[in-house]
């Protein structure tokens, strides 16, 4: 039953952010914004929604494992099982854009997020997420949409801008909603999102209660991997029609967001301490992001299905030794 409710919480996350997108971006539309701010904003935020929502309550509820968990098994699997395959259903290739402005600064900021977590060699305390750790981070990722918004006021082309273009082209084009409708929708998907986090963070608790392990490692293995599944979708459509810059630019920037948007948020509203393992989890998840700079720069641009099944074993691997540990 446990699990049940817990699958039942995770379901309702997922529904919520789609509901949430959905209602916000006929709402958008209505108002006059155009299509691709819609799909480069509220796409990027509602996929999100799930990690962001579950570590919020489960920071105000005490369950700072069970978010860290979620931030970084939400991290691991976008890069390692998203990516991976979305590279296997289609080599992914790319363009310079991500490589050049999203990649760097995940790169930069988890590794600021690794100094930050480096406090008992440092400082010999035990090591935890203080609400100016939160605050510097934020700051970062201001300095990312500052970065984000120059390229798009001020580039004419743009890789994933032409990619998001091109995707919209090709979706169908359903009947447009009322206003009345499009609030509707956001006000369900922000109930689906509140209801989905409580039941995710009171029964993933109780779960690993149940089966005597680490709320983080339940965080990792069960809530990190649900919360990505939009990630998950929306990686493989972008793959399947070789919108690649999309399908590779959604991984990165939902690791941005989770790392400089969730994780900060989460420590403003209480610190979070380092569970044991969280720094290698963060490790990892920075290894992945260096390994994909040299791919995509000597690799002919493109990561291979062979590649993208070796990604998928390397994250299968670190998550069994984390459940086993």
């Amino acid at each position: 039953m446990t699990l049940f409710l817990l699958i039942c919480g995770l379901a309702f996350l997922l529904a919520g952010g789609v509901a949430l997108v959905t209602g916000a971006s006929a709402i958008a539309t209505r108002l006059g914004v155009p299509p691709l701010v819609v799909g480069l904003t509220v796409l990027a935020f509602g996929t999100s929604s799930p990690e962001l929502v579950v570590n919020i309550i489960g920071a105000v509820r005490g369950e700072t494992e069970l978010a860290f968990g979620n931030v970084a098994g939400s991290n691991l699997a976008n890069l390692g099982l998203v990516l991976g395959m979305a590279a296997a259903f289609r080599p992914v290739s790319i363009h310079g854009t991500v490589v050049r402005r999203e990649l760097p600064l995940l790169l930069l900021g988890t590794t600021i997020l690794v100094v930050m977590m480096l406090d008992r060699p440092l400082m010999g305390e035990a090591p935890i997420l203080t609400r100016s750790d939160g605050l510097i981070l934020l700051l970062l990722f201001s300095v990312f949409v500052y970065i984000t918004a120059g390229d798009l006021l001020f580039k004419d082309e743009d890789a994933l801008i032409n990619d998001v273009r091109e995707l919209e082209e090709t979706l169908p084009r359903g009947a447009v909603m009322t206003m009345r409708q499009g609030a509707l929708y956001c006000g369900l998907g922000i109930i689906g999102l509140g209801l989905g986090g409580h039941l995710t963070i009171v029964y993933g608790s109780e779960f690993a209660t149940d089966l005597g392990v680490s709320p983080v490692v339940v965080g990792i293995l069960v809530v990190g991997i649900g919360t990505s599944l939009p990630e998950l979708v929306t990686s493989i459509i972008a793959a399947i029609r070789n919108e690649c810059d999309l399908c590779v630019g959604n991984v990165v920037g939902s690791n941005i967001f989770n790392s400089l948007v969730v994780l900060p948020v989460s420590a403003l509203v209480r610190p979070l301490p380092i569970p044991p393992g969280g720094l290698l989890d963060v490790v990892i998840g920075l290894l992945f992001a260096a390994i994909i700079i040299p791919i995509f720069l000597y690799g002919k641009a493109r990561m291979d299905r062979y590649t993208g099944v070796v990604f998928i074993l390397v994250y299968a691997g670190y998550v069994g030794m984390r459940a086993t540990a």
